[in-house]
């Protein structure tokens, strides 16, 4: 088993940042053919999905929705004015399990991975644990 901690930085309230280059460089850094690679998120604002990244409209279509969906503002009771980022965050997911096959992860030919963030900009980090 490997793991390691990557530090990222986003730069807008909400944002989808594709970390697929990130992990898929990890994987071949550390000489990785054949496996199971889980990415985590350690924080209850920020979240994970494998989505299209071919299309950049297509993280703004995402968002448009859950911020349709989950409004920044809707009478929540939580006191730190950040609600809909929890709400949101549990909607998407803290975590992802993708195959690694020939010493890549085994994504469709549009498929890539996200960090999501629900309550930026901020310096968040994201864990990669990979079996072997």
């Amino acid at each position: 088993m490997i793991t390691t901690t990557y530090s990222i930085q986003t730069n807008s309230h909400t944002q989808m940042k594709d970390i697929t280059h990130q992990i898929q460089g990890f994987i071949r850094e550390k000489g990785i053919q054949e496996g199971l690679c889980t990415i985590f998120i350690p924080h209850t604002t920020a979240g994970v999905t494998i989505n299209e990244n071919a299309d950049p409209d297509v993280t703004k279509d995402m968002l448009m929705e859950l911020n349709k969906i989950v409004p920044l503002e809707d009478n929540y009771r939580h006191m730190e004015g950040n609600a809909a980022a929890h709400i949101k965050s549990s909607m998407m997911g803290f975590s992802e399990s993708i195959i690694i096959k020939d010493g890549k992860l085994l994504l469709g030919t549009w498929q890539g991975v996200y960090f999501c963030e629900f309550d930026g900009p901020r310096r968040r980090k994201y864990i990669i644990q990979i079996l072997t």
